[in-house]
């Protein structure tokens, strides 16, 4: 279960946005204030903030700020102002997203969950992964995971499914495949890039692991990762 920090000096607003967020499975602590979310933070095990601009003592701005000189967490700044300035500042210290009140309960779950989401992506990535929707990259044991399935690459399957998988949707053309597998100086016929793509495929659907709509053939250029 994730943890969400809930920093805002009112009792009510706090009280309030336990009572969203805990049906849809976060488990809420509290903090008054900017310094007590602080002192918070560097304790606590938290997943994501969700922060009152306007408090006294130390507003949003300047907790966010402060926040940012120890930690990558994911905020979300909550305020009645939304003029354009307020929101590009919230943006600028550092928070990840900017909601004003009054707000639906749905849309700002629904943000918690997608920036819930990209950290774990970006967690996974840090730490030698390369995730795909339910594909998942292991570059230090060059592994292909996909749910319960997994698949041991060869050194040019892996370089060929890395390259792809860190860049979904862009094309690669066979010569830049080439050159990134293979040794730029050799002298590779450019069909062995179709050669290993066509092998990979079929050792892929062997392992049952569904391949045909995401590692795909950009007929007359190349191939591409698709989403």
């Amino acid at each position: 279960m994730k943890t969400i920090l809930l920093v805002d000096d009112e009792a009510r607003m706090r009280d309030l946005l336990e009572l969203y967020l805990e049906p849809k499975g976060y488990s809420c602590m509290k903090a008054s204030g900017g310094y007590e979310s602080i002192r918070m933070l560097k304790k606590e095990k938290i997943d994501l903030v969700l922060l009152d601009v306007m408090m006294p003592e130390m507003n949003g701005w300047e907790a966010c700020r402060k926040i940012r000189e120890f930690s990558d967490i994911p905020i979300i700044m909550l305020t009645a102002r939304s003029e354009k300035e307020d929101v590009i500042n919230g943006l600028d210290v550092g928070a990840d997203d900017y909601i004003t009140k009054p707000f639906d309960e749905d849309i700002l779950a629904a943000r918690a969950h997608a920036l819930l989401r990209r950290q774990e992506i970006q967690n996974r990535e840090e730490n030698n992964e390369i995730v795909r929707g339910e594909f998942r990259l292991n570059t230090e044991a060059y592994i292909l995971n996909y749910r319960e399935l997994s698949l041991t690459l060869t050194l040019k399957e892996f370089l060929l499914l890395e390259t792809l998988m860190k860049h979904p949707e862009r094309v690669y053309t066979r010569e830049q495949l080439l050159s990134i597998a293979w040794d730029i100086n050799a002298s590779t016929d450019i069909r062995t890039v179709d050669s290993h793509i066509r092998n990979l495929r079929d050792k892929l659907k062997k392992a049952s692991i569904p391949i045909e709509n995401h590692l795909t053939t950009v007929w007359g250029i190349g191939y591409q990762w698709k989403v």
